[in-house]
């Protein structure tokens, strides 16, 4: 038995990752998004009083608890380790969501949203430094993009489920769908997950020995400003935000802005669909280009592509010219921001990766927040078509800026400067194992 397989019983169960990680986060997707599903119907609840406006408050809520939990699960997952981290996780957004069909009202109702959105929140960032950690050589953008695909599949899912459930079993029905499939997972997830060997490298590596004679290493979140990176997080951040205003802006909006523009409801609607299929399509071709050209320069790529297209669909163009062009710019918005991640974890250690990703996605959903605001005070304004998209696309160029501020861009291979401490740590640490051995 090798020493890798001795510390993780699980380490031959690698083909098992892209799988169970795709699935927990197509499952993120479908909690994510079914709170827009549902809406329509708890709006008409007779008992619970929601208004538009209250219902606005309980997605807010639900999205605060998605940054919460992006950014303190992630730091959790670099403690206590990949596998734990996306079972729990699972474990806790499921029960909750199961909790949501039996809500009395809009209060604990809300109260789920939020404590679901802790758990939903952690799944994320802790499943791309886990894909990251097991692919090859060079495939980082690609596992990434791939792994994201799971999410609008699992949103796709959430849309069709709500037209064949809601009309016959009521809205509860959709909660209660959207835990089930945990009862398959979790027990999958626990039997053949293995630990990531980059954290439990890292992990024995950054410790020290059992004896504690060497100092320990700095927290994760602390390897996020040390080693020359403090700038390129608050690039990530900033980048992040960005992304995530015009995934959620262009989402909760497009259809009604294309209204305003003068497109049918039908025709609109369909754009809405057309921008998803767009960005899986993107999600796809990203991931491969990243591999092929570089991290940096594809993310910059992609943001300044998100920009033209946006700007483009400022021009009213007639009968198929405009599904076109709004399935580019969906190939190109979603995209983008899914190539940030697969920066990121490219970018620092596997000791601080997920800590990385989830900092990222969590200060992001301030931008998640924003962008459907955004939206609704230029239609209030009637300002939506066209200056929107002027601003979406202004949104993007700032995007593509702040990416170009990342100040490091190591290959592969390449591993993060370490102090002369963690450096002298980790060659004892190794020297013990090999005596062990």
């Amino acid at each position: 038995m090798t020493r890798d397989a001795a510390v993780d019983p699980r380490a031959g169960y690698a083909g098992w990752v892209g799988p169970l990680c795709w699935t927990a986060v197509a499952l993120e997707g479908f909690d994510l998004v079914v709170l827009g599903v549902v809406l329509p119907s708890l709006l008409q609840e007779p008992t619970w009083g929601l208004t538009p406006n209250t219902a606005s408050l309980v997605s807010v809520v639900g999205l605060v608890g998605v940054m919460i939990g992006a950014m303190l699960v992630g730091a959790i997952s670099d403690v206590i380790g990949r596998r734990q981290t996306v079972v729990w996780t699972v474990v806790i957004f499921s029960i909750l969501t199961l909790a949501c069909a039996f809500a009395p009202n809009p209060f604990v109702f809300g109260v789920l949203r939020f404590l679901a959105g802790l758990g939903l929140g952690g799944v994320l960032p802790t499943a791309i430094a886990l894909v990251n950690e097991f692919a090859r050589t060079g495939r980082g953008g690609q596992a990434t993009t791939t792994l994201m695909t799971g999410y609008h599949v699992g949103a796709v899912a959430t849309a069709l489920l709500g037209i064949l459930l809601i009309t016959r079993w009521g809205w509860e029905s959709m909660f209660i769908i959207g835990a089930l499939p945990a009862l398959v997972l979790v027990p999958l997830l626990w039997k053949y997950l293995p630990e990531s060997e980059a954290f439990l490298r890292a992990r024995a590596g950054l410790t020290g020995p059992a004896t504690g004679a060497a100092k320990p290493s700095k927290n994760p979140v602390g390897i996020l400003f040390h080693h020359g990176l403090a700038r390129s997080t608050v690039a990530f951040w900033i980048t992040s935000f960005m992304g995530l205003l015009l995934v959620y802006g262009l989402n909760t909006w497009l259809p009604q802005i294309m209204r305003a523009a003068g497109y049918e409801l039908g025709a609109a609607l369909a754009l809405l669909l057309v921008l998803n299929v767009g960005a899986v399509i993107g999600l796809l071709a990203a991931g491969k280009v990243a591999d092929r050209i570089g991290n940096r320069r594809s993310t910059v790529a992609w943001f300044a592509g998100a920009a033209l297209f946006l700007a483009l669909l400022s021009v009213k163009l007639p009968g198929f010219g405009v599904y076109l062009s709004v399935l580019l710019a969906g190939m190109f918005v979603f995209s983008a921001q899914v190539l940030v991640y697969a920066y990121i974890s490219h970018l620092y250690p596997a000791s601080a990766r997920a800590t990385a990703v989830g900092a990222a996605s969590g200060f992001g959903r301030l931008g998640a927040i924003s962008g459907p605001l955004i939206g609704g005070w230029l239609l209030t304004a009637g300002l939506a078509y066209p200056w929107g998209f002027y601003i979406f696309a202004v949104v993007a160029a700032i995007g593509a800026l702040s990416i170009m501020l990342v100040n490091r861009d190591p290959a592969p291979d390449e591993p993060l400067p370490v102090t002369e401490d963690e450096a002298d740590h980790i060659g004892e640490h190794h020297t013990s194992r090999r005596a062990e051995h």
